[in-house]
């Protein structure tokens, strides 16, 4: 079976064509194409459909798709669903829906680290985080365990990290899972176990949507959306002033 994953959340995106079978863990990437952002809109649906020429198939030979759902750019995000929603629909394939925030600490078990809980950071801008809170536990390896997703001040994820935040006497520090060497570097001098990794692309959503699929953890098309944990400019300056 095919396994189209798209990222188009960040400035630069990518899709990955995976040959999986079902039943089995294992997951072939057949290959993974860039794509460059400010133009997903254009790029995306003629890059899907050369890759899938390019590996002599087509669009019906896909059995399911990956997503990243966010966080990340807006208009990136938007453009990736509708894509993917618009091929399920039309295939009646199912979706993984994979956050980004997963992805990274996902890629802390795969390099091997500590497990236990650990807060994967992505750079918002303007000085914030998205930071999930995930349990990482070797029998938990094909479900890893959600807290929360959150945005926070680089302040607040120190002190999450450290557990001054909880103020309970037992509350235990939590190694931080970032790929933004700025932010590793900040968490690290303030004394903080931290795991610098590689930005997750469609091959990591690929693999781990796969594990999602497994599991039966899927969204019909009308129920895909992004997952943005920050508000859009426009929805927060459009608020009437109290």
């Amino acid at each position: 079976m095919l396994l189209l994953a798209t990222d188009t959340s960040g400035k630069n995106g990518s899709i990955a064509l995976a040959r999986v079978t079902p039943g089995r863990n294992e997951i072939s990437v057949l290959e993974v194409v860039p794509l460059a952002g400010g133009a997903f809109s254009a790029q995306l649906v003629p890059q899907i459909a050369a890759l899938l020429e390019k590996h002599g198939y087509s669009k019906t030979d896909l059995g399911a798709f990956a997503v990243a759902s966010g966080p990340g750019s807006f208009t990136g995000l938007r453009v990736g669903l509708a894509a993917i929603k618009a091929l399920a629909e039309a295939l009646q394939k199912p979706i993984a829906a994979i956050s980004l925030l997963e992805a990274a600490a996902w890629c802390s078990t795969a390099h091997g680290a500590a497990y236990g809980r650990v807060l994967a950071a992505l750079d918002a801008g303007r000085g914030d985080v998205y930071a999930g809170d995930y349990e990482l536990d070797p029998q938990l390896r094909m479900n890893l365990l959600m807290h929360s997703e959150r945005l926070l001040s680089r302040e607040a994820l120190i002190a999450e990290a450290t557990g001054a935040e909880a103020g309970l006497p037992e509350s235990k520090p939590k190694a931080v899972v970032t790929p933004d060497a700025i932010l590793a570097e900040t968490v690290r001098a303030a004394g903080i176990q931290v795991e610098l990794i590689d930005y997750p692309n469609s091959a990591v959503i690929a693999r781990l949507g796969w594990e999602h699929l497994q599991r039966g953890q899927t969204v019909r098309p009308e129920e895909l959306e992004a997952n943005y944990i920050r508000h859009s400019d426009a929805e927060i300056f459009s608020k009437p002033k109290p």
